[in-house]
């Protein structure tokens, strides 16, 4: 005899907040839906990481609402293959079990926000609960087309919701501590680096169904997860961070090598994914924060700012410019780049020692932080001119914590300058200098970082020249980039032409590099 369910409520993979309002009554006669969707891991190629992190995630949510009281329906790929989409897999279930109403919390994705308010049925939208910022306030702080600064976004939420703040001044004095937080790593403090909290959760089961049901993925991955796949996990590791990484966190925030098995970890959270999963809050991530801060003296100002900054100005305005351009974001190629992702992007094996590096530690652990992904990995593709659509997808694929709300921004506006400057004021351009300064990498490249010309120059210099110069009509009267222009022009003509020269082999030879 099949129940009788008054309601259907779908709870989406980045959906996985137990503290949600809907939890706090069992109700018998509501069915939940947790499914894992074909058409969620065929829109772009993934990760094999990504997608069992996410199933793993799932699962232990499903059960938690089970044990919890709650009248649960978790369906994996085996379940849910019949049904070619979403809409089509709702419509089955509402059929089978006489369900006439369906709730949903909107999702953060704009394709799937389409999908649910299409259906041709009584529904009711509701709020993830999840950001600082609410959804039906976007307006009062963007509009649809203009461009704003992260740091007076960032400044209106400090006094918003009173985080470091002392009345209505930041504690302190400034607002930004970013100066203090550049440091590179010198080899006493390599020696030093914390070992990475890691986890051993079993998905064998997970990717023998991704095999079973052929599903195309791509990256390393082991049998047993290191990344958190409930809330206690999340919560474990967010704790470890406060206690042994926070301390240092600021001022190594920008900073890589490759001289250290934790080189991957360093003293970043790593705690994206649980959070776009929603398996944490940002409240919740910035208090356990504030609290260390003030119970460790270790911990000071400049590092807890920076980190507050990674999560209340960061992540609230990255979501903010996808909603106020969504329409029209993904289409954007301001630069009109159009060259094709070299190959190296899905194997690492590249004479370019930094790009090794960080792709390569993408590939085995779908994870590398915002430097490595914006001043290495986003550098090139920006200097290199490679089609926006090509590197949405390879950021969208790779990385555990990518969904598109958060990746299109970062990785099109911030990485590429596809966007004419909505979300950053300057394409983030730089020659070799700046991967020298804040990483190790150059010390054992191929190629010579001093060099511009060359069979060994390194390419990111005379890429780095070539695109400003090749650029010069659309770029050349933003003021963020007068220095550089100016150092170019005092250059003489023939070193010109030697450089110009020198960035189109690089160019032409983009798989060889």
């Amino acid at each position: 005899m099949t129940t009788q369910y008054h309601k259907l409520r779908l709870i989406l993979g980045d959906q996985l907040n137990a503290s949600h309002s809907w939890y706090k009554q069992k109700q018998p006669n509501i069915l939940y839906l947790i499914a894992e969707l074909p058409q969620e891991v065929n829109y772009v190629k993934h990760h094999t990481q990504k997608i069992v992190a996410f199933f793993a995630a799932m699962q232990a949510f499903a059960n938690g609402l089970q044990s919890a009281g709650h009248q649960v329906l978790h369906l994996t790929l085996d379940e849910s293959q019949a049904h070619k989409n979403l809409p089509e897999l709702l419509a089955a279930i509402m059929q089978q079990h006489q369900i006439s109403i369906f709730e949903y919390q909107r999702p953060d994705e704009n394709r799937l926000l389409r999908q649910l308010r299409n259906l041709a049925c009584e529904k009711i939208e509701y709020d993830t609960e999840h950001f600082y910022l609410p959804f039906d306030e976007f307006d009062t702080y963007l509009k649809p087309g203009k461009s704003s600064k992260m740091e007076f976004f960032y400044r209106k939420l400090r006094k918003r919701f009173d985080i470091l703040m002392d009345d209505q001044q930041p504690v302190g004095g400034k607002w930004n501590y970013d100066a203090q937080n550049r440091k590179s790593f010198k080899p006493a403090d390599i020696k030093q680096l914390p070992e990475p909290l890691v986890f051993a959760n079993p998905v064998k089961d997970i990717l023998s169904r991704l095999q079973r049901h052929q599903v195309v993925s791509f990256g390393k991955c082991e049998d047993n997860l290191l990344w958190p796949i409930n809330r206690s996990q999340a919560l474990e590791l967010l704790k470890y961070f406060c206690r042994y990484c926070l301390p240092l966190f600021g001022q190594f925030q920008d900073a890589m090598t490759c001289q250290s098995a934790h080189s991957w970890s360093l003293y970043h959270s790593r705690l994206s994914f649980a959070l776009n999963s929603k398996m944490l809050s940002p409240k919740q991530v910035i208090a356990h924060a504030l609290a260390a801060y003030h119970q460790n003296a270790n911990i000071d100002l400049a590092q807890i700012e920076g980190f507050v900054r990674q999560i209340l100005g960061w992540r609230e305005f990255v979501r903010l410019v996808y909603w106020q351009n969504t329409e029209q974001y993904s289409q954007l190629n301001y630069l009109n780049a159009s060259r094709t992702l070299p190959s190296y992007f899905w194997h690492g094996k590249t004479k370019m020692n930094c790009m090794q590096q960080s792709i390569n530690q993408s590939l085995d652990y779908a994870y590398a932080h915002h430097i490595q992904r914006l001043m290495v990995i986003g550098n090139f593709c920006l200097l290199t001119g490679i089609n926006p659509e090509e590197v949405d997808a390879w950021y969208l694929g790779i990385y555990i914590d990518a969904i598109e709300w958060v990746e299109m921004p970062n990785t099109r506006g911030m990485a590429l300058y596809a966007d004419g400057g909505l979300f950053a004021s300057k394409p983030y351009a730089s020659s070799g200098a700046y991967i020298n300064r804040m990483s190790d990498y150059c010390k054992t490249c191929y190629y010579d970082v001093k060099q511009k010309t060359g069979r060994k120059a390194c390419p990111f210099n005379s890429l780095y020249w070539t695109f400003l110069n090749n650029h010069r009509p659309t770029l050349g009267k933003n003021p963020r980039l007068a220095m550089p222009y100016r150092n170019w022009d005092k250059m003489d003509k023939e070193q010109q032409q030697a450089i110009i020269q020198q960035g189109q082999v690089w160019l032409d030879n983009l798989q060889e590099l």
